[in-house]
């Protein structure tokens, strides 16, 4: 935490209509035991909702302020580009958001906040996010300074490999074998663009674009696609494992320090974002 006063910088709160505000939101997630709330550990919704209850002037109700996220992100997965909203009755005092970042870790950081019509909904009215995983793969692309959000790998990548053996993925498919199968919930995902590209640098770089994705789903089929990478798997296994339906032990779920949420993306209207909302609460089912 940045040192100061508790109080340094606040402004009285005007109280108001009840408001909806939309927040982009970037963290480090290295020390995090992910994004969700959790009693006894250090999570990224209870650090940003406790530094909002204080600028809210909510210090005495405890989780007065409740966020709803984009997209919960796992324990050790940072974000660029992960997007909250949140209700209050109380006016924001965001002149800009240097009070509200004085109150968190230096690994969150707020980048903007915005007032939202009601309909905007971080999670529902979303229309895609998008991830991307860093591995260095050579000895060259290693860079001690970014150690915490790069993984190395000892072999190196076939890019092109990757590229063939990710084509079956792209669309609208069941998910269920690159996913952890929650009661209740649906594993079909359409997935609007996965590719591999090598950077100036070195880097090998995945983004992955979908609508929506499930538990652990990037982070699976980026180890199937390593695989294929290094040789251990041919370009067929990835379009295989996902007909089967059937999760396999050929291709282990990829470390979280590789992983960041780039974007999220929304449509532009309050029409539009009630639609989306609708869209994105059905159970859905393939043709």
């Amino acid at each position: 935490m940045t040192e100061g006063s508790d109080n340094a910088g606040a402004v009285e709160p005007v109280i108001a209509d009840l408001r909806r505000f939309r927040m982009d939101v970037a963290y480090d997630g290295t020390e995090f035991s992910g994004w969700a709330r959790q009693p006894g550990v250090p999570t990224v919704q209870g650090v940003l909702e406790d530094a909002l209850g204080r600028v809210l002037g909510h210090r005495g109700a405890e989780h007065s302020v409740e966020v709803t996220c984009a997209g919960r992100t796992d324990a050790g997965v940072h974000a660029r580009g992960q997007v909250v909203h949140f209700d209050s009755s109380v006016a924001v005092p965001f002149r800009p958001l240097q009070y509200l970042n004085h109150l968190l870790p230096d690994s969150v950081r707020a980048r903007s906040c915005v007032e939202v019509p009601q309909e905007f909904d971080a999670r529902f009215s979303a229309l895609s996010r998008c991830y991307q995983y860093r591995i260095a793969d050579s000895v060259e692309a290693q860079d001690p300074l970014r150690s915490a959000f790069v993984l190395t790998r000892l072999r190196a990548l076939d890019i092109d490999a990757m590229n063939r053996a990710a084509r079956p993925l792209i669309g609208e498919h069941d998910f269920a074998a690159f996913c952890r199968r929650r009661e209740g919930a649906t594993t079909i995902r359409e997935v609007l663009e996965l590719d591999w590209r090598r950077t100036e640098d070195g880097l090998a770089v995945m983004t992955v674009v979908s609508d929506a994705f499930c538990h652990n789903m990037v982070r699976a089929i980026t180890g199937a696609l390593v695989a294929v990478g290094e040789g251990r798997l041919p370009q067929e296994y990835p379009g295989a494992t996902l007909a089967s339906g059937t999760r396999s032990s050929y291709a282990a779920v990829m470390p979280a320090k590789g992983l960041c949420l780039e974007r999220v993306d929304y449509p532009a209207g309050v029409v539009e974002l009630v639609r989306q909302a609708q869209r994105a609460r059905r159970m859905r089912e393939l043709p």
